[in-house]
């Protein structure tokens, strides 16, 4: 693994442990001699993470549709800042150009973004690990829904293990790091 993109707020959040897990995150980062992909902004986590990673001196990669230039704040420091056209390719982009893929808080985009690269792993599109950072549990929610789905037969077992859950950073890419992917194809509504 070469590059993380990681997903997380434009907005800091409410509780002062929401940046310190973006420190943290960008430090594990920064140790491993990972570079970060995100979507480009210097405000929120986004801004938090992408500070660290470039002030401890890796790869910072950011990448923003052109009408949310000015109202996410493009972030002026990056390795490198691309510009994009729609939210679309905003989000191929980041999967291009990462190896892995993380989750931390953040709001409606954030999931999203999650769980179309999650979509993707499960349809084969990609084999890279993709994980949630459940800080202060944050994302136990969002934990529960992807059981619920599985005990209830809309997910199978092998996919829904796609979505790796920790509350560490370090935990989190020292799983991301065994990672193997799923053998098992989506079935379809007849294999069920």
């Amino acid at each position: 693994m070469d590059r993380l993109c990681v997903y997380c707020g434009s907005s800091p959040g409410h509780d002062p442990s929401y940046r310190k897990a973006a420190r943290a995150l960008g430090g594990e980062l920064l140790a491993r001699d990972l570079g970060l992909v995100y979507g480009g902004a210097s405000v929120g986590l986004m801004g938090t993470i992408a500070d660290t990673v470039i002030e401890g001196g890796g790869e910072v990669i950011g990448v923003i549709p052109e009408a949310l230039q000015d109202r996410e704040v493009a972030h002026a420091g990056l390795t490198d800042l691309q510009v994009v056209d729609s939210m679309h390719d905003r989000k191929r982009r980041m999967v291009d150009l990462a190896d892995g893929f993380v989750a931390l808080p953040g709001g409606l985009g954030t999931l999203e973004e999650l769980f179309e690269v999650l979509t993707w792993a499960q349809l084969g599109l990609h084999d890279d690990p993709c994980g949630l950072l459940n800080v202060e549990g944050f994302y136990d929610g969002v934990v529960a829904h992807l059981d619920g789905a599985t005990d209830a037969g809309f997910v199978s077992a092998a996919h829904r293990d796609l979505a790796r859950v920790e509350r560490d950073p370090a935990a989190l890419l020292d799983a991301f790091e065994a990672y193997e992917p799923p053998t098992e194809p989506k079935v379809g509504p007849d294999d069920v």
